[in-house]
């Protein structure tokens, strides 16, 4: 058994020699210290010597097993501080190397746009309200007073995923969930992204941005929709923007009107923006229809309200002067960069 003690420990000083990394020395520690290594198999064959030489091969077992720990933990030593030599030699920095620029992000100027629009209107008293892309006929058409031959529901508009089912064209959707699910007073503006299927071109494409607004109570009149929407227009432009209510139709609103605001870029004296009329049409509205009101659950002989439809993209090219819608979506960084 002495003989396969010296082997055992050659043997260990062979594989010592040959360790390059604390990876290796950890498998060696395991082959020679561990549970199931050689040393414990070892100490296993003590129980086969005989009662007079067990205590001496017990020592010498012992002995090598102290050796073995004490060889270990000087290598482990030495690789440890290799091994972080290496790393920081790899990890060396030239500091004299100019650094490298981090540009900062900005938000997209519709998002931006729709922030400052929901934050205005969250200060005159309205809550934000979400609804699905994909809704019904119902909620999108028929329950809000569209006849069944109305242009808006014919394919050549409107993106259809089943007969009954659609990518919605307004956020107008949304209005008979909210009076369904609530009782007046309602006041909620509905935020959200529309489709039709139109031909892009520079005041127009197949997807944009609207939000829907509408209020709910009873003896809500046409000044209140009036004064509403002059003082969402100071706020968005700082000053007192001349606004003119013209008459217009809506299925869903009776009567209906289309407001329009003076030019922002030649302020009212005519220009390329503004078609040389003056004016910009920024926004669709009415007081709701009964019929809306009733399709909602609500009375009209007791409630009233009105409603209006917005483009987000329509307010920020008039906010900043784009003359081209398309220019919002075509991530040209030299345009993006300008507005903030």
């Amino acid at each position: 058994m002495e003989n396969s003690i010296q082997q055992i420990k050659n043997q260990f000083y062979a594989q010592l020699s040959a360790i390059t990394s604390t990876k290796h020395l950890e498998e060696l520690r395991l082959q020679f210290l561990g549970k199931k290594g050689i040393l414990q198999d070892l100490m296993q064959q003590l129980r086969t010597a005989s009662s007079e030489e067990r205590p001496r091969l017990g020592r010498l077992v012992n002995d090598l097993k102290e050796e073995c720990q004490r060889e270990l933990e000087q290598a482990l030593e030495k690789l440890v501080l290799s091994e972080e030599g290496a790393r920081l030699a790899a990890e060396k920095m030239d500091v004299t190397l100019p650094g490298r620029k981090h540009f900062q992000g900005r938000e997209h100027p519709v998002a931006f746009m729709r922030e400052q629009i929901l934050a205005i209107f969250r200060d005159l008293g309205f809550s934000v309200q979400l609804g699905p892309d994909i809704d019904s006929d119902y909620y999108v058409f028929e329950g809000l007073g569209y006849p069944a031959d109305h242009p808006a529901r014919d394919m050549q508009d409107t993106y259809y995923v089943s007969p009954s089912m659609l990518l919605r064209s307004h956020t107008t959707n949304i209005q008979l969930r909210v009076m369904e699910a609530s009782n007046p007073p309602i006041r909620v503006v509905c935020p959200g992204t529309v489709y039709r299927n139109e031909t892009i071109s520079s005041r127009a494409h197949v997807f944009f941005h609207q939000i829907d607004g509408i209020y709910i109570d009873k003896d809500v009149a046409f000044t209140d929709l009036f004064a509403t929407l002059k003082e969402f227009v100071r706020r968005l432009f700082g000053r007192d923007v001349p606004c003119r209510f013209r008459p217009s139709y809506f299925p869903f609103t009776e009567p209906s009107l289309e407001v329009d605001m003076e030019c922002t870029a030649c302020l009212g004296s005519g220009c390329r923006l503004c078609k040389h009329s003056g004016w910009l049409e920024w926004t669709g509205a009415g007081m709701v229809h009964p019929e809306v009101l009733k399709n909602g659950g609500l009375d009209p002989e007791v409630y009233s309200g009105f409603a209006w439809g917005l483009g987000v993209e329509r307010l920020t090219m008039l906010r900043y002067g784009i003359s081209d819608i398309r220019h919002l979506f075509e991530n040209d960084m030299r345009l993006l960069s300008q507005i903030s």
